[in-house]
């Protein structure tokens, strides 16, 4: 509705108007309008100009639009999953928006089909030097509301790690007993109820013996990773160096994607290492579970048995989390390469990471057994 306004008569002030006669005036003006909206009565006149200043826009009702959360909802998701993302958020040249997870996939489907990955949206091309990040997506993001998954109160994205980590009293929780057995899980809120009922502090020697061999059966394989490392650190040879994947397709009628280094020296011998999708499979872009195997090759000619202990890490400037597995094999002329194995990443995002980046970089090292 447009604003009324008052004139005054010629010569007289605003202030011989009567309060009144205002309030009667606004009153009846707001009464025909109205009416005029019950029967369905509406004034003909211009369009209203799409530039006019926000000011004198009329605001549309809540219900025909929705809440503004939800709004923003649909402006700010992903263009590929349709969801708002959890952290880095890219856009494409043309400003479509793609989170951190659906940007690294679509970058490793493009290198499996040996296509160039492009904007499901618009179709322009999408690299890791043609897309940039928005910090202004990501920090809007971060405000908007969201529901805890423990007591369904809403909170910011930004803050709803720390409520649920240490905050919000319907988290899950476990009893401080579960050093000596104890399964309890439950709310925090009831936890102190729990402990002071616990069963497992009045439990005898005996009994706490079996629930202790067990914990330290699972303690002592993972020492024994630990242990091997401190002991391949004390052999005489050793070598390292940092080894670079370079992606290559097969000349077989279906070609398939692998992945192998230039050729170079550790320990006076000249080494090779070679990498695989999925060992192989025909078609790994159509499957969601992803893996990389590899094996190392040596190039020289020796004259007797090299018997070797290696392992691949990450390399010092990626962020791939790799869980190191210690390898062994005896390399000669005839038996110069090992088996595949795979490469201790943890899931199939970190594969999707390193399929997505040109070249893959990791750390190689190598220790000679001394005989």
């Amino acid at each position: 509705m447009r604003d009324v306004g008052v004139a005054a008569a010629p010569g007289s002030s605003s202030a011989g108007l009567g309060v009144g006669a205002v309030g009667a005036a606004v009153e009846a003006v707001a009464g025909v309008a109205a009416m005029q909206e019950e029967v369905g009565i509406r004034r003909e006149g211009p369009e209203p100009d799409p530039d006019e200043p926000p000011k004198k826009r009329v605001k549309v009702p809540e219900g025909e639009s929705g809440k503004l959360e939800e709004r923003l909802y649909s402006v700010l998701c992903c263009t590929v999953c349709l969801d708002l993302p959890k952290a880095s958020v890219f856009q494409c040249t043309n400003g479509h928006l793609m989170c951190a997870g659906c940007f690294i996939h679509l970058l490793a489907d493009s290198r499996l089909k040996e296509e160039q990955a492009t904007c499901p949206n618009c179709r322009c091309e999408i690299s890791k030097n043609l897309c940039c990040r928005n910090l202004a997506v990501e920090k809007a993001v971060s405000e908007l509301p969201t529901e805890c998954t423990f007591c369904l109160k809403q909170f910011p994205r930004s803050s709803l790690e720390r409520h649920q980590k240490e905050e919000c009293q319907d988290r899950v929780t476990q009893c401080k007993y579960k050093r000596i057995g104890c399964p309890w899980q439950g709310p925090f809120h009831e936890l102190p109820a729990h402990e002071n009922e616990c069963s497992h502090p009045t439990k005898t020697g005996t009994e706490l013996m079996g629930i202790l061999g067990e914990m330290d059966q699972n303690h002592r394989r993972d020492m024994q990773l630990y242990n091997s490392i401190f002991s391949l650190l004390c052999y005489e040879k050793i070598g390292f160096t940092e080894v670079q994947f370079r992606p290559y397709r097969t000349d077989d009628f279906i070609t398939r994607l692998y992945y192998e280094t230039p050729r170079f020296t550790v320990l006076n011998q000249t080494w090779v290492l070679k990498a695989r999708v999925n060992d192989s499979e025909r078609n790994p872009n159509l499957s969601c579970k992803r893996t990389l195997s590899f094996q190392l090759i040596l190039k020289s000619k020796v004259n007797s048995a090299l018997e070797c202990s290696f392992l691949l890490l990450k390399g010092p400037y990626d962020d791939v989390r790799i869980k190191p597995v210690i390898h062994h094999h005896s390399f000669s002329n005839d038996a110069n390469e090992t088996d595949y194995v795979p490469l201790p990443i943890s899931d199939s995002v970190e594969c999707n990471k390193l399929l997505a980046a040109k070249n893959i970089n990791l750390r190689l090292f190598i220790f000679q057994v001394q005989k």
